[in-house]
């Protein structure tokens, strides 16, 4: 049985709370939790599908390293986000690499009692329509703003929904977003050049305060108007 906190946490994740109460339990009762430490990976591209996890703490990359070890990051998933699903439903290995940025706690729902659940209750397929069709919204905004948009909109937004664990957190909890620079260009796909002027630029208008591989967020509504305008009035 889970911790109680961890329970808590868990009914604050949007996905989670909206589950009927039979699939919140189950989860609770078969849910195994696992320490990864930093660097250490929950699974990488190719392997069988073991099961669908959620960060209870810490911070997991998701991406792929190829063999010259070039990273390429499609999504920071923090407390509490849920990933791994996509090989839940088509059955097929996984698509990416899990990396733990750092001393991470994760909830694995195993792959046999959960494929024993669904067999079962049928109907609960539906609550992972849902979570996978929340992750294709994401990804046709990133698409959109990368068309559209221009690079402090896309990085005003891109930090947004870090923030909001991509539609998982009912609400923002933490303003700090552990992250390198490096990293943040990475899932943008521009230079590291770019990304570190534009920060130095949300920094001076006192949207951020940058630290060492982190940002916090101290002005929630300006990061909002970049996100929408691009710019905030002098």
């Amino acid at each position: 049985m889970l911790d109680s906190i961890y329970i808590q946490h868990l009914q604050q994740n949007t996905w989670f709370s909206h589950l009927a109460e039979p699939f919140q339990n189950f989860i609770i009762e078969h849910g195994k939790k696992h320490i990864v430490e930093k660097n250490a990976a929950v699974f990488s591209a190719q392997d069988q599908f073991d099961g669908v996890y959620g960060v209870l703490e810490g911070s997991i990359s998701l991406g792929y390293i190829d063999v010259n070890g070039n990273e390429a990051i499609a999504a920071i998933a923090e407390p509490i986000m849920w990933f791994g699903e996509i090989s839940l439903i088509d059955q097929q290995p996984r698509s990416h690499d899990a990396i733990a940025l750092k001393k991470s706690v994760v909830l694995q729902i195993p792959a046999q009692p959960l494929n024993d659940f669904l067999l079962q209750n049928p109907y609960y397929w539906y609550y992972f329509a849902l979570l996978t069709s929340q992750k294709l919204r994401y990804v046709f905004l990133e698409q959109i703003a990368i068309q559209t948009q221009s690079i402090t909109q896309r990085l005003a937004q891109r930090l947004l929904f870090i923030l909001e664990g991509y539609g998982n957190r009912s609400f923002i909890q933490d303003f700090s977003i552990q992250i390198s620079q490096d990293q943040l260009a990475n899932m943008l796909t521009v230079s590291r050049q770019t990304v570190n002027q534009e920060l130095n630029l949300f920094e001076k208008q006192g949207v951020i305060q940058l630290g060492f591989k982190k940002i916090e967020v101290i002005d929630l509504d300006r990061l909002r108007k970049l996100a929408t305008v691009g710019h905030l009035k002098a």
